[in-house]
C-alpha cells in the first residue's frame, strides 16, 4: 500500500507591501473578505497536512484577519531584511514528518484548491523528489512552489531579500513545471492597479 504523502504550506505574510502604497495590501478587501484570509482559505480547502503563517509587519492585524482558519502562526522578528527570512522561519517550524512544503505568498487572490491539487499530483508523480511549480502559457516560472523534504534544509537558511529563486536555479534538474489552466490562475497583486482589476472580475475560489 502506498503511503499518501503528508505536504505542508507555508504562507508568507510579513511583508509591508511598499509598491502597494500606505495600506496593507493582504487586508485589502475583495469579494468582501481581507486578501490574505482569501488565500489562506483556498489553501485550507487544498486539504494540507498543516498550513502555517509567517506575520511581520502588522502582524496583529494579519492574525486577526485569518481569526478562525486552521492556520498556525510563526512571527519573524527579521522580516524587514526580506523574504528570505521568511521563507526560513516558517520552515524552520515544519516537523520532519512532511514529504514537502508548498512556499505561498499571499497577493495571489485566484489560488484555488484545485491548482494545489494538480501540483501536488505531480509530486506525487516523481515520488516526492521534484520541485514543482507552474507556469504560464509562455513557460515563465509562478508561484506557489511545493518543495521536497529534501530541500528544507537549504529554505531553512535562506536571508534577505532573494527568497528561493535562487536555489530554483541550482537545482534546474530537479525541477518540475505544470501548466496554468489560465495566467490569471496565478496572478499577483502588487498594485492598487492591480487591486482594482481583481475587484472589478473577481474570479471565485
Amino acid at each position: 500500500m502506498i503511503r499518501a504523502t503528508r505536504i505542508a504550506a507555508v504562507l508568507l505574510a510579513a511583508g509591508s507591501s511598499e509598491r502597494f502604497g500606505r495600506e496593507n495590501k493582504l487586508l485589502a478587501e475583495i469579494g468582501g473578505e481581507p486578501l490574505l484570509r482569501r488565500v489562506a482559505r483556498g489553501t485550507i480547502e487544498a486539504g494540507l497536512s498543516e498550513i502555517i503563517a509567517v506575520t511581520g509587519h502588522e502582524s496583529d492585524r494579519c492574525r486577526s484577519a485569518l481569526e478562525g482558519l486552521a492556520v498556525r502562526f510563526v512571527d519573524n522578528a527579521d522580516w524587514k531584511q526580506g523574504i528570505g527570512t521568511s521563507i526560513a522561519a516558517g520552515v524552520r517550524a515544519l516537523g520532519e514528518e512532511y514529504d514537502g512544503a508548498f512556499i505561498v505568498p499571499t497577493d495571489m487572490p485566484n489560488l484555488t484548491s484545485a491548482l494545489f491539487a494538480r501540483l501536488r499530483a505531480e509530486f506525487d508523480a516523481s515520488s516526492g523528489s521534484a520541485i514543482v511549480f507552474p507556469v504560464t502559457g509562455d513557460g515563465e516560472q509562478r508561484n506557489p512552489v511545493l518543495w521536497p523534504q529534501a530541500y528544507f534544509p537549504d529554505l531553512r537558511s535562506l536571508s534577505g531579500a532573494t527568497g528561493a529563486k535562487t536555489l530554483l536555479l541550482r537545482h534546474a534538474a530537479q525541477r518540475h513545471s505544470v501548466p496554468l489552466g489560465s495566467d490569471e490562475e496565478a496572478a499577483d497583486i502588487d498594485t492598487l492597479a492591480d487591486l482594482a482589476t481583481v475587484r472589478d472580475e473577481p474570479r471565485a475560489l
